[in-house]
């Protein structure tokens, strides 16, 4: 991305995961970044972050899950992306992802997995590489 458009960040929290601080706090990162950010607030279905991602025609998908569902919800998610032609946007993952869990994620399309912990410093830059800023 060039020029002075921001960058457009959607973070959900799918599934019935009702932690959501983490994904508070990097929304928050990333607004300090500079980035513009849409936050879809708890208990999102795959198809409602699909569809909030066409509709605010946002850069970045962002998903928070400390559920243990990622799978299930990211092979869902995918689903619906690809229904709604979003599969060019750059997607991430946060939250107790396990290592084991990790290149599953990113055989369904996931460009970054981010564990509890990580480095708000890190996802922004990341996202910027990600997105050509």
């Amino acid at each position: 991305m060039s020029g002075n458009k921001k960058i457009k960040v959607l973070i959900a929290k799918p599934g019935l995961d009702g932690h959501d601080v983490g994904g508070k706090v990097v929304a928050r990162a990333l607004v300090e970044a500079g980035f513009e950010v849409i936050y879809t607030g708890l208990r999102k279905s795959p198809e409602e972050i699909a569809l909030a991602a066409r509709d605010n025609d946002v850069d970045v998908i962002g998903l928070s899950i400390l559920s243990g569902s990622h799978i299930p919800l990211c092979s869902a998610l995918k689903s619906q992306l690809e229904k709604y032609q979003l599969t060019n946007k750059v997607w991430v993952i946060g939250g107790n992802i396990p290592k084991e869990d990790h290149a599953s994620l990113l055989e369904l399309g996931i460009e970054g997995v981010f564990n509890t912990g990580a480095k708000l410093d890190e996802i922004v830059a990341f996202i910027r590489e990600k997105t050509g800023e």
